[in-house]
This record gives structure tokens, C-alpha cells and sequence, in this order.
């Protein structure tokens, strides 16, 4: 049993790797980028996007390595759980087997033929010697559950040794990544003091944005085409099927993005929780004039400038369909919720969510970055494929 519970695991760990080997990767082809600048062109809006990228992938990284771990607990629990059962089930039948013996001192042990000596009539004889056969039959059947369950606990036991190893691993390689997460956002907050002050890294920035804009639209559709795409296999397909394969194959990424069981979205509407706990509105949506560079951008969110707590709570019930990184926005999170409506945040500098993660309104997926404006989120509501306006949504 347990040895198919490993083989399982072993083909799930090596899918986990091979992700966080693919994370590592692009780190590493991003810190080679870095290094290979001069320490002028280390000063420079690209490197802070290099930087913020980073920062991006580390913690996605330790969002997955938390999710392991969160795994791995639960598993040591299960497991511990059932080692309990064990030796409860192996002390009763040890229990058992003493009265048993403790019998056969104290009266001693019949014999088939004593019973028919013994017995009154042919009939009490027979059910005498019946009883004796099935006791015996008992005894048999508990001696071998017992060795049975000493074979299950060894198994149990040594599986759990092995998961406590995991986990003591997962959480010493997480614990490294928080440092360096550290060190980068450390590092990003330094040249971020430095770009302020040259006015052409704040038109670059609004540039980066403008295409962000696009790339959310695209993302939102990409969102909305893989829920219809499944809901599309789930219908034509027989309900006896249940090969998550086929499923698998034909869809681009595995996500349970069902909505059903989840609050009425559109009922929050002027009532719905602000992201953030203490928040000023410093960019409104639709169309916006920046004096200074004499520029009109589009805004399909609101720019929610964070006072204090920095932590972002989703809004409304949902399940996390994307979490990546734009230019111009940093790292974005977008949560889709029932009744086809979307949910956008972004400039995060800590992700604590992963793609497929269900969650409860006022549950935590973040926290807000510094950018050049300060510790502003951004956060935008999708009806379908069209952005609306969040105003109108937040309660006042």
C-alpha cells in the first residue's frame, strides 16, 4: 500500500520539480542579464524591471514551496493519524489474546473430546465442538492481523520518517528564498529612490502600462476561453468517463475554474470590501491626462494608494486563474468569481496564492509593492471581457 503511496508521489514530485527547476531557470537567465551590466546600466528603469521580475519569480517560487509544505503536513498528520489506529487495533488484540490465555491457565483447555464426554445430548456436543473450532479459527485470524498490522505500522512509521525529512527540506529551501527575496526588494526599493528622480523613467513607465493593459485584456480571454473550452469537454463527455487525461491533454493548463459553489458576485455590487485596509484612490479609471508629460492613458482599474497594513485580500469568493508578471504592473493576480466577473490586482511584491487556489472573500493573496508612486495596488473588475468601473463597486 505504501509503496504505491511512494510511486504516486515519486510521479508528482518529479512533475513538482521539474516546475520549480523551469522557475529557477528563467532566475537564473535573469540574474546572468544583470550581472553582465555595468554598474551605469545597473541604474536604469530595464534593470528594475529585471530586478521586479526577480522578485516575481521568487515569490511565486515560495508560494509553490509553501503549498508543499502545507501538503506535507497534512500527509504527516494523515499518517500519524493512522499509526494511531494501528496500535490501538494491535494493543486490542494483544488484550484479546491475554484473556485467551489467561483462560486456558485458569480453567485449562478443552478438548473436543472432553466436550463430548461432557455434554448432556448429541446436540449440545455438536454446538460445543462448533464453538471450539470457530474460537480457534479466531485465534488464528488474530495472530495473523496482528502480524499484519506490526507489518502496516513499520511501513506507516517509516513512511512518516521520510515525510518529516521532506518537509524539514522544503522549508529549509523556502526559508533561503525568503532571504533572497529580501535582498532583491531591498535592492529594488534602492534604485526605485534613484529612477524617481529622472522624469524619463516615469514616461517609460506609463509606456510599460499601456501594454500591460493589452496583455490583461489578452489574459482575461485566455481566462474566459479555457473555462469554456472545459466546460465544453465536461458536457460532451459521458459522465461514467472520469480519465483526468484526456482532460488534461487538450486543455493548456489543469485549473479548476468552476464557479458555482461560490457567493453572488454581482450582489456586492456597491457593498464589496476594499482589497486593502487603508487605501486612498490616487488613479481613477477610464481616460487620464498626466500634465507633467503632456499624456493620455487609458485606465481599465484604479491605482488604490495602501497606507500601513500592506496585505491584499481578495474581494468576493474565487479561484485564482493567473498569477504572472507584466511590465508596468509588476506582479498580477487575476481570480475569476461566479457570474463570468474577474478580478485584477496588481504591483504585489509578495504572492501567497497559487493558480487553482479557492478562496474565501477577505482571504490574503499578497502584498503590495512599492512603486514609483509608493505602495499603490492596482485593482481592476472585469464583467466578461469588458472592464468596469470598481468605484462603483467598493463600498464607500
Amino acid at each position: 500500500m505504501f509503496s504505491f503511496i511512494l510511486l504516486a508521489q515519486d510521479a508528482q514530485l518529479d512533475k513538482k520539480k521539474k516546475e520549480l527547476e523551469k522557475i529557477r531557470s528563467e532566475l537564473q537567465q535573469l540574474e546572468d542579464e544583470l550581472t553582465a551590466k555595468s554598474k551605469k546600466e545597473r541604474l536604469t528603469y530595464e534593470s528594475y524591471n529585471n530586478l521586479n521580475r526577480q522578485s516575481h519569480l521568487i515569490s511565486k517560487l515560495i508560494s509553490k514551496l509553501q503549498k508543499e509544505e502545507n501538503i506535507k503536513q497534512t500527509q504527516i498528520e494523515n499518517i500519524r493519524k493512522e499509526i494511531s489506529q494501528i496500535e490501538s487495533e494491535i494493543e486490542s488484540i494483544k488484550n484479546n489474546y491475554a484473556k485467551y490465555v489467561a483462560a486456558i491457565y485458569k480453567y485449562g483447555k478443552t478438548s473436543e473430546l472432553e466436550s463430548i464426554i461432557d455434554a448432556h445430548s448429541f446436540n449440545q456436543a455438536f454446538l460445543r465442538i462448533k464453538y471450539l473450532r470457530e474460537f480457534s479459527n479466531r485465534r488464528k485470524l488474530d495472530i495473523e492481523r496482528l502480524q499484519e498490522n506490526k507489518v502496516k505500522l513499520s511501513d506507516a512509521k517509516l513512511m512518516l520518517s521520510i515525510e518529516l525529512e521532506e518537509k524539514r527540506k522544503l522549508k529549509e529551501i523556502k526559508e533561503s528564498e525568503i532571504t533572497q527575496l529580501n535582498k532583491r526588494l531591498d535592492n529594488e526599493k534602492k534604485l526605485l529612490a534613484v529612477l524617481r528622480k529622472d522624469k524619463s523613467n516615469i514616461s517609460k513607465k506609463l509606456n510599460d502600462r499601456k501594454k500591460a493593459e493589452i496583455q490583461i485584456r489578452n489574459l482575461i480571454s485566455k481566462v474566459i476561453e479555457e473555462s469554456e473550452k472545459k466546460k465544453e469537454m465536461i458536457a460532451s463527455t459521458d459522465k461514467k468517463v472520469t480519465d483526468k487525461k484526456v482532460i488534461n491533454n487538450e486543455a493548456e493548463y489543469d485549473i479548476d475554474l468552476s464557479t458555482k459553489n461560490f457567493a453572488s458576485f454581482s450582489e456586492m455590487k456597491g457593498s464589496m470590501i476594499w482589497p486593502v485596509t487603508k487605501g486612498k484612490i490616487i488613479t481613477a479609471f477610464g481616460e487620464q491626462r498626466n500634465p507633467k508629460l503632456n499624456t493620455v492613458t487609458v485606465s481599465y482599474g484604479i491605482d488604490i494608494l495602501a497606507h500601513g497594513e500592506l496585505s491584499v485580500k481578495v474581494v468576493a469568493d474565487g479561484v485564482v486563474s493567473a498569477v504572472e508578471w507584466l511590465p508596468g504592473y509588476g506582479t498580477v493576480i487575476i481570480i475569476s468569481h461566479k457570474g463570468g466577473y474577474k478580478t485584477v490586482y496588481g504591483h504585489l511584491a509578495e504572492v501567497y496564492v497559487n493558480e487553482g487556489d479557492r478562496l474565501n472573500t477577505g482571504g490574503l493573496i499578497g502584498k503590495v509593492g512599492e512603486s514609483f508612486e509608493g505602495n499603490v495596488l492596482h485593482f481592476q473588475i472585469w464583467n466578461g471581457r469588458q472592464s468596469v468601473n470598481p468605484e462603483n463597486w467598493l463600498r464607500k
